[in-house]
């Protein structure tokens, strides 16, 4: 039966979706061409400078800058207020999409802004059902309470799930930095164990995830594939190449075959064909997640073609580091940003109508 799933080549739209996305009828054997050097070293410079606390700090307390940096974010971030980003949850839903939200923070190392971060998320959640959304509340760990205290991180989590699943919602663990994946793991492992609406994000550039994902598959959960936003050391991950591309699609052929919940996300076009043209976005079960702001031509033409998209909408102050990240992805975005601060209303939910 799972054979027979996975060759289904008849799924809605496959054929038009991938014209509508310019892609080639095959893979070559390698996928598409590697990043130019000059791209990489500066998505490389973007991933230093999002890390840099100093920058950061400047960035937060210069208010002129912060305003013209904060233009380029909107494309990224529905707002700095949870209303403002159910708003805009709320539209996505009336033109056919399923929604992500998650307050943007992370590294809280105080106990009382642990407090008022999961607060923030308890109100989120409230708010979403009260709207009519079934969405899923998205999270890192560290920002309420992994660095301080591994056991507040858990029972934090585990007062937001069990709120989601009273109102209707999914929460989903988000994945950070590779120092941190193990005890992420531990803390939802305790939770997925014993409660049904609670995810979790896996790296597929971490070299660890090969491992990693048989005891993750053994849980109800859903999983989110991504390739890895965050710096790492050769030892600890691949770099953004073919051979990544590869490990990606391998882990989520093993996902799928094992009939478990799947989000891919993904904007990468090479990616995107390949599970097309395999049949895996035509189980119930998997879905294709696209982060707001993002490849929004993209996310129109995939959805018009039948297939379940995603969007992952963002709010919240700390916009920075998502700036940075969003930027280093795809350097040319740089452009787009420049734009964005000349003209701060061209970005928004319409760009998905």
């Amino acid at each position: 039966m799972e054979k027979q799933k996975l060759e289904n080549q008849n799924q809605p739209g496959k054929g038009e979706v991938t014209a509508r996305l310019g892609l080639s009828s095959t893979l070559t054997e390698k996928g598409s061409p590697e990043i130019l050097s000059d791209e990489q070293k500066a998505a490389d410079v973007l991933r230093t400078i999002a890390r840099d606390p100093d920058m950061k700090d400047f960035v937060m307390r210069t208010p002129w800058l912060y305003r013209i940096l904060y233009s380029a974010a909107k494309r990224y971030v529905a707002g700095e207020q949870g209303s403002e980003a159910v708003r805009a949850a709320v539209r996505l839903r009336e033109l056919g999409y399923r929604q992500s939200l998650e307050f943007i923070g992370e590294n809280t190392a105080d106990a009382e802004e642990c407090r008022r971060a999961t607060d923030e998320f308890l109100a989120l959640i409230k708010e979403s059902s009260q709207q009519g959304l079934s969405a899923d509340i998205c999270f890192d760990l560290s920002h309420i309470g992994l660095l301080f205290d591994e056991k507040l991180a858990l029972e934090n989590a585990e007062e937001l799930a069990r709120c989601a699943k009273e109102h209707g919602q999914y929460v989903m663990i988000s994945m950070e930095e590779s120092a941190k994946t193990s005890a992420i793991y531990r803390v939802y492992e305790q939770l997925a164990s014993r409660m049904h609406n609670i995810g979790i994000t896996v790296q597929s550039h971490l070299h660890r995830t090969i491992d990693d994902l048989p005891r993750l598959l053994a849980l109800p959960g859903k999983i989110r594939l991504v390739k890895g936003a965050f710096k790492e050391a050769p030892e600890v991950a691949l770099p953004r190449s073919a051979e990544l591309r590869e490990r990606y699609l391998s882990l989520a052929e093993q996902i799928v075959r094992a009939g478990h919940p799947l989000s891919i996300a993904t904007h990468d076009d090479q990616i995107v064909k390949a599970v097309l043209e395999r049949g895996y976005l035509g189980d119930a079960y998997v879905e294709l997640e696209m982060l707001f702001g993002v490849r929004e031509e993209a996310a129109r033409a995939l959805l018009e073609g039948g297939i379940p998209i995603r969007l992952y909408v963002t709010y919240g102050t700390e916009w920075y580091l998502y700036l940075c990240h969003r930027l280093a992805e795809h350097p040319p975005n740089l452009y787009r940003a420049l734009a964005d601060m000349l003209e701060p209303g061209r970005a928004g939910v319409e760009m998905y109508g």
